[in-house]
């Protein structure tokens, strides 16, 4: 039997919108916006660089370039091209954790820019091609099918 301390309220339908801020892999959440790689670069080296080098590829942080072909080895290198399944997860993580002194405060075509950006370094989309909410969902991933799905019945099935 549940138990009531006194505490608190229920939360209202504002207060629980203003917290739904994530991005499904199918793109459901993403807001209104655009970003090119080209803008994008401007916006990482002012933001992101710091923590993940002038290319991406530096650190200190994780290296979010490279690493293609690498996870079948000893020291497989897990970054954006060569590990993440989903594009659009890239901007739902850079959204509500990024940057790191700061999350959440970067607008939806900053982040739109850097994603582009990211995926342009590693050879996923065009330099001027442009990131929004319709063209990012539709993105390949390198390793799109390098996960396995989870065979308990009760979890959802594989996306598409």
């Amino acid at each position: 039997m549940a138990h009531s301390y006194g505490l608190g309220r229920p939360a209202t339908e504002q207060e629980i919108q203003a917290w739904n801020i994530d991005v499904a892999p199918t793109g459901e959440g993403l807001p209104p916006g655009r970003g090119t790689a080209k803008e994008g670069a401007a916006v990482f080296a002012a933001r992101c660089a710091a923590c993940h080098g002038p290319t991406g590829q530096e650190g200190p942080m994780d290296r979010l370039v490279g690493g293609v072909g690498s996870l079948a080895s000893q020291q497989p290198i897990k970054t954006v091209g060569s590990y993440w399944p989903y594009a659009t997860t890239l901007y739902d993580y850079v959204h509500r954790a990024m940057p790191f002194p700061a999350p959440q405060s970067l607008l939806p075509n900053e982040i739109y820019s850097i994603v582009a950006w990211v995926l342009y370094r590693n050879g996923i989309i065009a330099e001027d091609f442009v990131l929004n909410a319709q063209s990012l969902p539709g993105i390949s991933m390198p390793n799109r099918h390098g996960f396995l799905p989870d065979p308990r019945p009760d979890v959802p099935g594989p996306l598409p």
